[in-house]
């Protein structure tokens, strides 16, 4: 892949719709307009942008073969448990964090952002790459384990025990997972038949969505960016390097593991993004005194828009550089 096709790709997704929206929430921020769509809408395209993913995930799955699936699901649980234990040591290296709040980034960078893998899902069809559709199934798996190990890691450095069951039933019941899991039954039932009276609705509508949702995500950016100079310089550091970090490992894992190019490019996304959802949820019931300044600054307001902008791009040139190679050593 040459240096032309780099800079087209990076090009094409800064301006596709969904990150030109999330510009235009930064925009309206920075001149302090009174933008925000409203609460119950936000919450509401949050839930079709779930359930939808889930379901056409749950159609691919049913297609898929499981000699396919499962060494991919192998290496995306292995994931799971590598980043947040990389993203624990490395903080400690970066800044002065005390266990607690290092494990709380932990938690967040080892979990997933489902809005970033959404943007690369809509890129990389826009841009006619394969991807394997139980990619979602992927997500689901790589949603849970990093936030138990980033709380693991938290407890050692606490005095009081940490609510393991609130903290949990809370990341399994909670929205992202039930919408998603839910979303792979119901697309697996139905299939490519079922699925198709309701494509119009999970289909079309799907990436126009999506802009409305960045918009406002944009806005939240936006007004989490002055946190950036409280974190300081390590925090800024950790949450624009270690993502690369972290993405290089899930391309790696994915070309390793026989995800095609696209696939591997979207399982980098997914180790490289940082959960601003599930984590938050699980680190503020069983780490309240881990600074919400520190972690959601840094997942929301450094890596996400960092992500969304140059780590979506970067990912997939790595995907196809690093098949490149191993395609030549082979």
């Amino acid at each position: 892949m040459g240096a032309s096709e780099i800079l087209t790709i990076a090009l094409t997704n800064l301006i596709s719709p969904p990150v030109l929206a999330f510009a235009l929430g930064l925009l309206a921020v920075a001149i302090k307009s009174d933008l925000r769509l409203p609460e119950a809408f936000y919450q509401a395209i949050s839930i079709y942008l779930l359930l939808g993913i889930g379901i056409k995930g749950g159609v691919a799955l049913r297609n898929a073969d499981l000699a396919e699936l499962w060494l991919p699901l192998v290496a995306t649980f292995l994931l799971g448990v590598i980043i947040p234990l990389l993203a624990f040591t490395i903080s400690g290296w970066l800044t002065k964090l005390d266990r607690v709040n290092r494990g709380a980034l932990a938690a967040h960078y080892g979990s997933t952002s489902l809005v970033t893998f959404t943007a690369a899902l809509v890129f990389l069809e826009s841009t006619s790459r394969f991807v394997e559709g139980y990619l979602v199934t992927l997500l689901a798996v790589l949603e849970v384990p990093g936030i138990i190990v980033g709380l693991l890691l938290a407890a050692r450095g606490r005095s009081e025990s940490v609510a393991w069951g609130e903290s949990l039933r809370e990341v399994l019941s909670g929205r992202s997972i039930v919408l998603l899991v839910g979303g792979l039954a119901l697309g697996a039932i139905a299939g490519n038949t079922g699925f198709a009276s309701i494509e119009p609705f999970f289909g079309g509508l799907f990436t126009g969505v999506l802009t409305l949702f960045l918009l406002e995500l944009g806005i939240v950016a936006g007004r989490r960016l002055p946190d950036v100079k409280k974190a300081g310089v390590g925090v800024v550091i950790f949450g624009l390097g270690f993502p690369v970090l972290a993405g290089t490992l899930g391309v790696s894992a994915g070309l390793l593991s026989g995800l095609s190019v696209g696939g591997s490019a979207l399982l980098g996304v997914l180790s490289a993004s940082a959960s601003y959802i599930a984590a938050p949820t699980a680190v503020r019931l069983a780490l309240p005194e881990a600074s919400p300044g520190i972690y959601l600054t840094a997942s929301l307001g450094i890596t996400f828009p960092f992500n969304l902008i140059a780590g979506i791009p970067l990912y997939i040139w790595l995907a196809g550089a690093l098949e490149g190679a191993l395609s030549w050593t082979s």
